[in-house]
């Protein structure tokens, strides 16, 4: 079988931050995954959440869906300050960590908006919860060279938490 992931970049935090930024990333894949397994550092729930090449005005949107043993939602939001990845995670009182993974299509491509499908599942309650996400970049096209992946609401990573860059091929 061809070898179509290649890692780009990891960091586990060795202490709580409130972000992580992949930088310098290369424009030689057609797309990019990110698989992060996280969790607040305190009792302040965290809502990740991406940004690209420093973009801080409203050029993002996001529609999602996410259920339990017991409930299921949907909702989204337009114009947004950066790209909804998923549901909440738990802090301190939780011992597990989620994990999100996002894929960012044709990150490279200058003449398109990006496109991102990401999928997570919570592991902090009885019930448990999944939930899918897909968004959209709406800036004037441009390649993706960084990526922060952080919090809406500002809340800090916890030390353990791991972030991931994947780079993929073409087949």
């Amino acid at each position: 079988m061809a070898k179509t992931y290649e890692p780009i970049a990891t960091t586990t935090l060795g202490s709580a931050a409130a972000s992580y930024t992949f930088s310098s990333i290369p424009a030689t894949y057609t797309d990019l995954i990110i698989v992060a397994s996280i969790k607040a550092d305190s009792t302040t729930i965290a809502t990740p959440a991406l940004r690209f090449n420093g973009d801080t005005t409203s050029n993002y949107s996001a529609t999602w869906i996410y259920g339990s043993g017991s409930s299921a939602a949907s909702s989204r939001t337009g114009s947004a300050t950066s790209l909804y990845t998923g549901d909440y995670i738990a802090g301190v009182e939780s011992t597990n960590f989620a994990t999100f993974i996002t894929e960012i299509f044709n990150y490279a491509n200058t003449t398109t908006f990006k496109t991102v499908i990401s999928r997570n599942n919570q592991v902090n309650s009885a019930d448990g919860e999944t939930g899918a996400t897909v968004g959209q970049w709406r800036k004037t096209p441009e390649a993706i060279t960084t990526i922060l992946y952080t919090s809406t609401n500002g809340a800090n990573y916890a030390a353990g938490s791991t972030f991931t860059l994947y780079g993929i091929k073409a087949a």
